[in-house]
């Protein structure tokens, strides 16, 4: 199935696993590849792989530049440090807006995609990587969404790499994890208090900590997820 619940096309499935196999490390950053070496390696035509290509670029998780072809996106500490500032000041000022704009149905589901974050940590299993990465997407977009501002999701998907968020999410320790599901049922409390500056501290409070996470670990000489 492809993740928004359709059936899986080719490119769909070209595209989940070629994304988990830079996620698990398995093509490690800077590797330099070719579609028809990724169309080889996966056992289709080039087609779907173009196409699965296009979403990796667009999402960061691939770069192309000039004479070099294909790479595995390798983030230097510099531009982990923008994206998160930048997440920062976004996703804060999102959250605050949401504290006074969500929906009950929206606080609904803000909790209810807290405790399925809660009840896959810390995640023992690659499925369990995935539900709560999907999870997490999904509550942030739903903040985005009560927050009433489309531009403001509009810039948010415009300047944050999902590579890193994603790697940077495989990268926690069960430690981190723990941390960060407790952190999800602030920031839906503080939203369902209608309190704008609880919400906007804890969204804050939510990305310095995944911030110094990616920091650390990216500071430690590259950007390969821990198993």
């Amino acid at each position: 199935m492809a993740e928004d619940g359709r059936p899986a096309s080719a490119a769909d499935s070209a595209y989940l696993t070629l994304r988990g196999d830079i996620l698990s490390g398995d093509l490690p950053a800077d590797e330099r590849l070719t579609e028809l070496g990724l169309a080889e390696r996966l056992g289709l035509s080039r087609t779907p792989v173009r196409e699965a290509v296009k979403r990796l670029l667009i999402e960061g998780f691939l770069t192309r530049a000039p004479g070099e072809g294909l790479r595995v996106t390798a983030l230097q500490a510099d531009e982990v440090e923008q994206i998160f500032r930048i997440r920062l000041m976004l996703e804060s000022y999102g959250a605050r807006r949401a504290a006074e704009f969500a929906t009950e149905a929206e606080i609904a589901e803000l909790f209810r995609l807290a405790e399925e974050i809660s009840a896959r940590t810390p995640a023992r299993s690659d499925a369990d990587y995935d539900a709560m990465t999907e999870a997490n997407a999904a509550f942030h977009r739903t903040i985005m969404q009560a927050a009433r501002s489309p531009r403001l999701g509009s810039m948010l998907s415009l300047a944050v790499n999902l590579g890193l968020v994603l790697r940077t999410y495989r990268m926690y320790s069960a430690q981190d994890m723990t941390r960060q599901a407790r952190h999800h049922h602030d920031i839906a409390e503080a939203i369902a208090a209608r309190d704008p500056e609880w919400a906007e501290a804890a969204m804050s409070h939510h990305v310095l900590a995944a911030a110094a996470i990616a920091r650390a670990r990216h500071g430690q000489g590259g950007s390969r997820p821990a198993a």
